[in-house]
């Protein structure tokens, strides 16, 4: 840890504002439904400016938690409210509070009933996520971790599709599930902890400082990986996903996409890597095995799509398994590549669900079959959707080429196999995505309604302007970006270096001593 470089207690703030504009909304009349939304708007903005702050103050050059704050809150078994951040925490943070902005003005006419409690929903699944990015004791990372459910539930449940109820229940069934094993892992390290050093703590640094017997980490391990492997989701466990992104709205869809899957991954790097290094390194073959199944059924799956968010749903699976193989070569091209291509997905797999929204709401139908010909009537909207649809494919110049090249890099390094078998992603994802743009964009105009449809308003404009800036700023120049993550995912490698070697010198060791046995009883013969 380090000095806070801010004298005031600033991700407190960042947690608790999203909360306190839910209140304040609360109170406005529920016809002032402007009001409601112009409410939600300015706690949104200012969520973000406060994160910029962050990025002003925060000392790239270290891997240690910054803007620690640390205070006793359930002493007697050793739970504190604990907070801090590092360069992965920083960039997740950005993302989170930008798509906050654009979910409330994504929002804005596509929901027109409940407007307060919707809103209200959308800024406390903002602090949920906020403060499983910040949390540095694990009780308090798991609050925070259901605290973004609630809300996402309702969201689904109240606002979504015809099939919202079918979708919500088995959304809300496999987190829980995952949940349970979460929980169960973070008492057995509690007692683990406590048992070797005297300490029983929920502190994350201080459990970094023991490790742990294999089989231990081997139990652990899967508790977690199933709680993470839900939230990715990594297949098998992918086909709640689906189904919550299709029946969600917009802006739920956003959300889901660009930060609460990145949860999943973000405890695979922050918890299984670091805290149980063996067992991930026994267990980086099945998981490889897993990531790139994920890559090529989850693009072959999009592929046979009819309903445009249907196919980007069944991407985010084959992206997100991508991810995942870049985190489990547990070296720094492949984490650094997994880190920038979970902000990547979230900006580029975000701007589709945009896209899809705004024609959803002119035409009320995602089937691709119903459009053609939008090119011609809807230019502005065209080009938008190509260069997010470039990026989505990991065209050179676009955010996504860097992260899947680093991906690549570094899992060939652990396996070349994995990589040429997830490289073949990278050419699926092009046809589905190509052909979908393709259908819908060009051609004859082939219903009447597409002929009357207006382009982009000034709203809409604004809204994915951020999505196209950060396409062409990370495609261009993505050094600003590895620049504020490099210490912490290097540091990471180190750790699981460090604790795979502690239990090396023992076998070491006793490899010398037999063969110094051998040499002394070939010398006693001669």
């Amino acid at each position: 840890m380090i000095e806070n470089a801010i004298h005031f207690p600033i991700l407190t703030i960042l947690i608790l504002l999203p909360v306190l504009g839910g209140v304040i909304i609360a109170f406005i009349p529920r016809e002032s439904k402007d009001a409601i939304r112009s409410a939600a708007l300015g706690v949104t903005m200012v969520e973000f400016l406060l994160s910029i702050i962050l990025l002003f103050y925060f000392d790239s050059s270290t891997y240690k938690m910054q803007f620690v704050e640390k205070a006793p809150w359930i002493p007697g078994i050793g739970v504190d409210y604990f907070l801090g951040m590092d360069g992965i925490s920083l960039v997740l943070i950005l993302l989170t509070t930008l798509l906050g902005i654009v979910s409330v003005l994504i929002s804005w006419t596509a929901i027109e009933e409940r407007v307060k409690e919707y809103m209200i929903y959308l800024l406390i699944l903002e602090t949920g996520m906020v403060g499983v990015f910040v949390a540095l004791d694990m009780v308090l990372f798991f609050l925070f971790w259901e605290i973004g459910l609630v809300p996402m539930y309702f969201l689904i449940g109240v606002w979504g599709g015809p099939r919202k109820l079918y979708a919500n229940i088995k959304f809300f069934l496999y987190t829980l599930f995952g949940s349970v094993f979460m929980l169960v892992g973070i008492l057995a390290l509690y007692y683990a902890h406590g048992n070797a050093t005297g300490e029983y703590t929920f502190n994350l640094l201080k459990l970094y400082e023991v490790t742990y017997p294999f089989n231990l980490q081997w139990w652990v391990f899967i508790a977690f990986f199933l709680s993470f492997a839900i939230k990715v989701p990594v297949f098998p466990f992918h086909t709640w996903l689906p189904d919550a992104h299709v029946e969600a709205p917009t802006a739920g869809s956003v959300i889901l996409a660009g930060v609460l899957l990145k949860m999943g991954t973000y405890g695979f790097l922050r918890f299984n890597l670091p805290l149980l290094a063996e067992a991930s390194h026994a267990f980086t073959p099945y998981i490889l095995a897993l990531s790139v199944i994920g890559i090529v059924y989850g693009s072959f799956l999009a592929m046979a799509q009819n309903d445009i968010k249907k196919l980007v749903a069944y991407s985010s699976v084959s992206h997100l398994g991508a991810v995942m193989a870049g985190i489990f070569a547990m070296n720094q091209q492949g984490i650094d590549g997994g880190v920038i291509q979970m902000i990547n997905h979230g900006i580029s797999t975000g701007g589709l669900f945009l896209i899809i929204g705004m024609i959803y709401e002119r035409r009320h139908t995602r089937l691709i079959g119903d459009f053609g010909g939008i090119a011609k009537v809807m230019p502005l909207y065209s080009v938008f959707v190509m260069i997010i649809v470039f990026s989505s494919i990991g065209l050179p110049g676009t955010n996504g080429f860097v992260g899947e090249i680093l991906i690549l890099m570094g899992l060939f390094k652990a396996s070349p196999l994995a990589s040429i078998l997830a490289a073949t992603g990278v050419i699926l994802g092009a046809a589905y995505m190509l052909w979908m743009y393709q259908r819908v964009i060009f051609g004859k105009i082939k219903h009447h309604e597409n002929a009357e449809l207006k382009d982009l308003n000034a709203r809409e404009f604004l809204t994915l302007l951020p999505i196209i800036a950060l396409i062409l700023w990370i495609g261009v120049y993505p050094k600003h970006f590895f620049k504020l993550t490099s210490a912490s995912t290097a540091h990471i490698v180190e750790m699981v270096k460090k604790n795979q070697a502690k239990q090396q010198p023992a076998v070491g060791h006793a490899s010398v001593e037999a063969k110094a046995k051998l040499v002394k009883a070939e010398g006693e013969s001669r």
